[in-house]
């Protein structure tokens, strides 16, 4: 019998995976599109993030990150990693890197879909398939999640990101995070002559018209776009628990504040190496409270964060403030990486 079924073969669902498997659990992975393939995302690694591909046996190819940088039309304020270097890495290669390491270790993945779950005492029968646990690693937009009534409402400001490539030569080992009055964009070196920018806001604005809020960052974006655009959104998901009898949820799926931080990898990461050892250790209730602990940090200087940026004057003031105090903007980035 499968010990672990796993939804989604995202970073969250290959991570859960592969700490299955290293577990000695039989773990199967269903992905709709079977092998991996590219989203939306920031691409960003925090340290933390960097720390766990680790652990999981993984190292896949990107460009060192040295920490984080705020800009905006006057100030500019860089904060250093002082847990060493993250990682600017593409989505595909990261996948590509989880799926190998998962596949080695003999985790099946297969494509199909997961909607409809029946449990009862002994398991869950979920795409076709019987298994002692289902994880939901299925996205932002997780059909078991809204099978099983967990999404709570949230009445706040929908905010979308958007994501491209330019062929350009990083000009600095930081990411970049561009303020505007109407929202942010975030340049992530990921290659050698190979950048990724992603803006967020409000949904209803093109890539090219957001981009345009940003005229120094347009300046520097000489080389041509090497990937089309990519969204994803409403970023906010609000869950009313992460355990419900036999299914568990990770990544973003458990829920997710905002892109603001940048954290969200690192955290699904975390996230699936503290489920599977609620698992092992016969208490997957415990899973629910570890990932509160665990992502209490992020969720609250995220949100503090996102309180700042929905009023015009105290948005004005957010990278003024971090240049003033970059003792402060420094200790908020390394609590955060």
């Amino acid at each position: 019998m499968i010990d672990v079924l796993v939804a989604g073969g995202g970073p969250a669902g290959l991570a859960t995976a592969i700490h299955g498997a290293l577990a000695g659990l039989r773990v199967v992975v269903v992905e709709p599109r079977g092998a991996p393939v590219d989203k939306a995302c920031g691409e960003g690694l925090m340290p933390a993030g960097v720390a766990a591909l680790r652990e999981l046996g993984v190292a896949p190819a990107g460009h060192r990150l040295a920490g984080i940088r705020y800009v905006d039309a006057q100030h500019a304020v860089s904060a250093r990693f002082r847990a060493g270097p993250g990682l600017g890495v593409r989505r595909t290669e990261l996948q590509g890197g989880l799926y190998e390491r998962a596949v080695g270790l003999g985790v099946e993945v297969v494509a199909g879909r997961v909607d409809a779950v029946r449990q009862d005492a002994d398991g869950v029968t979920a795409g076709g398939f019987r298994a002692r646990w289902l994880v939901a690693a299925d996205g932002l937009h997780s059909p078991v999640r809204a099978g099983l009534g967990l999404a709570l409402p949230d009445g706040r400001e929908r905010r979308y990101g958007l994501r491209r490539h330019f062929a350009v030569a990083p000009w600095t080992d930081f990411v970049e995070v561009h303020w505007s009055p109407y929202g942010e964009a975030y340049v992530t070196p990921v290659g050698a002559d190979l950048v990724g920018v992603a803006v967020l806001g409000p949904r209803g604005r093109p890539y090219a018209e957001q981009l345009a809020d940003f005229p120094d960052l347009l300046a520097r974006l000489t080389g041509p776009a090497t990937t089309t655009v990519r969204g994803a959104g409403p970023l906010r998901r609000r869950v009313r628990r992460r355990v419900v009898g036999r299914v568990l949820l990770v990544g973003d799926a458990a829920g997710y504040t905002d892109a603001l931080t940048g954290e969200g990898v690192a955290l699904a990461l975390a996230s699936a190496r503290v489920l599977v050892q609620s698992l092992v250790a016969g208490r997957p209730d415990r899973y629910d409270a570890r990932w509160r602990r665990l992502s209490r940090r992020h969720r609250v200087l995220t949100e503090a964060l996102l309180t700042a940026r929905r009023h015009e004057r105290s948005a004005r003031l957010i990278v003024p403030a971090a240049h003033r105090l970059p003792a402060v903007f420094g200790a908020v980035v390394n609590a955060l990486a």
